[in-house]
């Protein structure tokens, strides 16, 4: 596949060319989780898959910190890559991966203690809960791993290699799915199989991230270099220009996690069976958000490099590109889960199960298969202010969202039913994408400024 330069070629060919990997990749890594739910829920059980599902809100959002923050502090990241200023890039990197390598082990210490109290708040189902909390437990105990090998998935695809992810995504997936059959089907360890073989493939998979991404690092030398510039591994100053972008980032990348967390405890208010089949719901909507999160990835990245080279123009003609992109993927995504939402529900559930596990499930999905246009175009939006560092009416918007998912649910619940979760979900990435596009049209993020852009 030819390599597209984000600063130089056509913006179509540019962004779907580096999009495509991160959605292929990403694409495997919720094939795997997926498989986890099948694999959990035919080989286990139905309770088994709802306290997978229980537990998936939770560890989903932590994930989406990674990912997120990754992104954010990547802007700084790809902004001296445009601007050609390699050694301060470095340093860009090494703050970022020391900084969240902190933060993961905080986390992981926090999740350790909290998490049956978070079950607990959530209205986990009893006879769901120790299968649940022992799921947490061993995610726990790997976070730092899983942290890591996300937040190197988006180094690389601020430094324009989006394939190196795509490539250790497929190892992960595929020797995930291996140990799953190991752990649950041959061992019969159920949920806590799951957990492992998770944590192990992920683990694996970051410390080989790590070693690629330092060889990288070796290939980008600065033209002028001053005695002050070598060795920095670490910056405070740098670290506070990333907070300001990655902190609304890992906002936007976990909005949706943080919504099905905070509602979690309305669909579980209505029991186990009803859990699973939006569990599995879930887990098909997770799928089909992926090509649109990329796309609107690849703009940030795409904005950023052309806004530290001064291109403010080609910016614009690179959304308009997203967008036509976005737009193509939401119409496919619709006939499919249109046609066959059924079979696909299916597949999660063991032969017996409860009626109300397929019927929750299938709703979902021939509700929503028509709504997807609306998150990528949000996507494509918040990539641009993303990119080029407008933060304020990004991260209003994203909470709006979050806001009106969870009061709605909240509220609506006792009068419609679960369907009120679902509802809530389009309402809010339209009024999200309405309030980002706002602020695109007004132009006042291409005057923002992140870095300098004096050579080194």
């Amino acid at each position: 596949m030819k390599k597209y330069n984000m600063l130089t070629d056509s913006p179509g060919k540019a962004l779907f060319f580096f999009a495509l990997p991160m959605i292929l990749g990403n694409l495997f890594q919720q094939f795997y989780t997926t498989v986890d739910s099948v694999i959990v829920g035919r080989f286990v059980g139905e309770d088994a898959l709802a306290a997978v599902g229980a537990s998936h809100s939770l560890t989903t959002v932590f994930i989406m910190i990674a990912i997120g923050g990754g992104i954010g502090a990547g802007v700084i990241t790809a902004q001296y890559l445009g601007a050609k200023s390699y050694n301060k890039m470095k340093t860009s990197v090494y703050t970022v991966l020391i900084s969240f390598l902190v933060l993961s082990i905080l986390l992981s210490l926090i999740g350790l203690a909290a998490c049956r109290n978070i079950l607990t708040a959530l209205n986990t189902p009893e006879n769901i809960l120790p299968d649940a909390m022992l799921y947490l437990q061993i995610y726990f105990v790997g976070l730092p791993f899983l942290f890591m090998y996300n937040i190197l998935s988006a180094i690389f695809n601020a430094l324009g290699n989006s394939k190196t992810p795509l490539y250790l995504l497929i190892f992960s997936s595929l020797l995930n799915i291996g140990l799953d059959l190991i752990t649950v089907k041959a061992f019969g360890m159920g949920v806590a199989g799951v957990a492992v073989a998770t944590v192990f493939a992920q683990g694996l998979s970051a410390v080989i991230s790590f070693g690629i991404l330092l060889k990288q690092l070796k290939n980008y030398v600065a033209e002028k270099k001053t005695e002050e510039d070598d060795h920095v591994l670490y910056d405070a100053g740098m670290l506070g220009s990333m907070i300001k972008v990655a902190l609304p980032s890992m906002l936007q990348q976990s909005i949706v996690s943080i919504g099905m967390l905070l509602v979690q405890s309305v669909v579980n208010g209505f029991g186990s069976s009803v859990l699973a089949g939006y569990t599995a719901g879930m887990r098909i909507e997770s799928i089909c958000i992926v090509p649109m999160i990329a796309t609107g990835n690849a703009v940030s990245t795409f904005t950023a490099q052309n806004l530290g080279a001064g291109q403010t123009m080609r910016v614009k003609r690179g959304y308009l590109a997203g967008v036509k992109i976005v737009a193509a993927f939401a119409v496919l995504i619709c006939a499919i889960l249109t046609v066959f939402h059924k079979p696909i529900i299916s597949a999660f559930l063991e032969s017996g199960s409860d009626p109300v596990a397929f019927q929750t499930g299938s709703s979902y999905l021939s509700f929503i298969a028509f709504f997807f246009v609306f998150i990528g175009l949000k996507a494509c939006t918040d990539g641009v202010l993303r990119g080029a560092g407008d933060v304020v009416v990004f991260t209003l918007a994203n909470l709006i969202n979050l806001g009106i998912r969870v009061v709605f649910a909240f509220t609506m619940a006792g009068v419609i039913g679960v369907q009120a979760v679902w509802f809530a979900v389009p309402i809010g990435w339209t009024v999200n994408y309405l309030i980002s596009f706002t602020r695109y049209l007004s132009g006042k993020w291409s005057s923002k400024k992140l870095i300098e852009t004096k050579e080194e």
